[in-house]
């Protein structure tokens, strides 16, 4: 199975932590020179360290807040788009019940995603085009599949991205870009401990309660791991999957299958 990622530059992120670091670091295994970009400079300088460079990779990085659209533009203005992958990961918004958030944060939001988004697509395929070769994979969420409760902008924002990337690999097929997205379900990171917070301070309950009544949601009985979702984000960028486009690939333990 041609895997093989030696000779492509990878931009991913959200990479600092959970499952943009998790795909980064399963790229850089597969030879893949990576560019890791989040709003955290110490944090960027010391995931450079740690990236596998067993293949003579030349990692780096760019500094960009996710929330603020013209320090994403600032820092793409030095980067010259010659990435053959690119991987679209942020973190989601607090959660609530929808009827009470306000205008300005699925504003916020959507900036922070899907404007994001096209900004960093707009930057890295026309190189993909004379290329030949581009993957974009968008790390969503399983609520393209059924919106979760609690969580009412960012199901509304993450199906908003699913339909961006949709289109975008209809636009793209005849190129040699695909465009995918991964659906993780409820995976063990920092943004799920803080979500399960968030649940048990509205529901007066404890973290340990919340925490198993999903998982009794989930079939397979486990969270899921970011580097499970790393290696699904890392497959769906190599050779191999040519053919595989404009897909949602949960990665869940079979919780959409449940829906």
């Amino acid at each position: 199975m041609n895997l093989n990622l030696i000779g492509k530059r990878a931009l991913v992120c959200g990479s600092t932590a959970g499952i943009g670091w998790a795909s980064a670091i399963e790229l850089a295994l597969l030879g893949a020179e990576v560019c890791l970009i989040a709003r955290n400079e110490e944090k960027l300088k010391q995931r450079l360290t740690e990236l596998p460079a067993e293949s003579g990779q030349n990692h780096h990085y760019l500094v960009a807040d996710f929330s603020k659209t013209d320090e994403v533009r600032a820092a793409l203005k030095t980067s010259k788009g010659d990435y053959h992958i690119l991987v679209n990961n942020t973190g989601g918004p607090a959660g609530g019940q929808i009827i009470d958030e306000s205008a300005e944060k699925f504003q916020k939001t959507f900036e922070q995603h899907l404007v994001v988004n096209q900004l960093l697509a707009q930057h890295v395929v026309p190189f993909m085009k004379t290329e030949r070769f581009g993957r974009i994979v968008n790390v969503i969420s399983v609520s393209v599949k059924q919106p979760i409760v609690g969580l009412g902008v960012s199901n509304t924002i993450r199906w908003a991205v699913a339909s961006w990337a949709k289109t975008l690999s209809k636009e793209l097929s005849h190129t040699g870009i695909t465009v995918n997205n991964i659906l993780p379900g409820f995976t063990m990171t920092s943004r799920l401990e803080q979500v399960i917070k968030q649940r048990a301070d509205r529901e007066g309950k404890s973290t340990g309660e919340i925490e198993k009544e999903i998982l009794a949601s989930i079939p397979s009985g486990k969270f899921a791991d970011a580097e499970e979702v790393g290696a699904a984000v890392a497959y769906l960028c190599s050779p191999v999957a040519a053919s595989v486009n404009g897909i949602n690939l949960p990665v869940d333990g079979g919780l959409s299958a449940s829906l």
